[in-house]
């Protein structure tokens, strides 16, 4: 039985239309889809249905675990905060029907008061109880404000929610001038997904952005640590594959996501 739940995460491949995303995630292997909010609008816009979207991924024997992403719920104030909640419901909505359990809450840009955003992170899980998809804290490496694991957490804690939980990645950890050790401040119930990629040596790390992000194994984090870690705090959710490489996008995506879930699982298994 695997230890993890092989979860391949769209932005991966980017550019492949979505139906084809999840027959290929499929095809290689994988046992979970993560998609975008806006791509799944997207393709609703453009004709095609839920009901389309949930029967392939029954035939591609997948399920979702989380999808991305709610925005500007911490920041805005008076009627931007209630336009802002009225879009969190919609996405949430669209998560729920998809049956995933979380959805991801994305901090801002700026530098914002922890306190403030526990109180608003808590007005998202209250949400959750109409709607039925978990928000889920991220932090971003590359912003001024919650950019580490810690400040993410203390959001998530800060509500007192047992359903508080944050989502960790590889790339986020270095960026954001943390450690993959940084994940033994959580317990493994916290943790509702992990994404999984790899940093090339050049830029410096610290300045790099989404872009520079490269297969797992093909750059200069320690992964090994980072399953050691999941191991040690017994998490056994989600490890999804997250890259934005625009090389790889202008690549056969079967190639791409089977090369994918062979590392992660030569990682995992070993």
């Amino acid at each position: 039985m695997s230890p993890f739940i092989y979860c391949l995460n769209t932005s991966t491949i980017r550019t492949t239309p979505l139906l084809d995303k999840i027959r290929i995630a499929g095809q290689a292997g994988y046992d979970a889809i993560e998609p975008w909010n806006d791509e799944i609008t997207e393709y609703l816009d453009q004709g095609g249905t839920m009901a389309e979207l949930k029967q392939a991924l029954v035939g591609a024997g997948l399920r979702v675990v989380s999808v991305i992403a709610l925005h500007g719920w911490i920041t805005a104030d008076g009627p931007a905060h209630e336009q802002a909640l009225e879009e969190c419901r919609r996405r949430m909505a669209q998560a729920a029907e998809l049956e995933s359990p979380h959805i991801v809450a994305s901090p801002p840009r700026e530098v914002v008061d922890l306190a403030h955003a526990g109180k608003r992170f808590g007005e998202l899980l209250g949400l959750a109880d109409e709607l039925g998809a978990t928000p889920s804290m991220e932090f971003l490496g590359f912003v001024d404000g919650v950019n580490n694991l810690a400040d993410a957490l203390t959001i998530a804690r800060f509500t007192g929610d047992r359903r508080a939980t944050v989502v960790a990645d590889v790339f986020h950890m270095i960026r954001g001038g943390g450690s993959v050790d940084d994940l033994l401040l959580l317990k493994g119930s916290e943790l509702a997904c992990f994404h999984i990629n790899d940093v090339p040596a050049k830029p410096d790390p610290r300045t790099q952005t989404d872009a520079d992000r490269v297969m797992v194994g093909d750059g200069i984090a320690d992964l090994t640590r980072v399953i050691k870690n999941l191991r040690a705090i017994d998490y056994h959710g989600p490890i999804s594959l997250e890259l934005f490489n625009r090389d790889l996008w202008t690549k056969d995506p079967l190639e791409v996501v089977r090369k994918g879930l062979e590392r992660i699982r030569a990682l995992a298994e070993e």
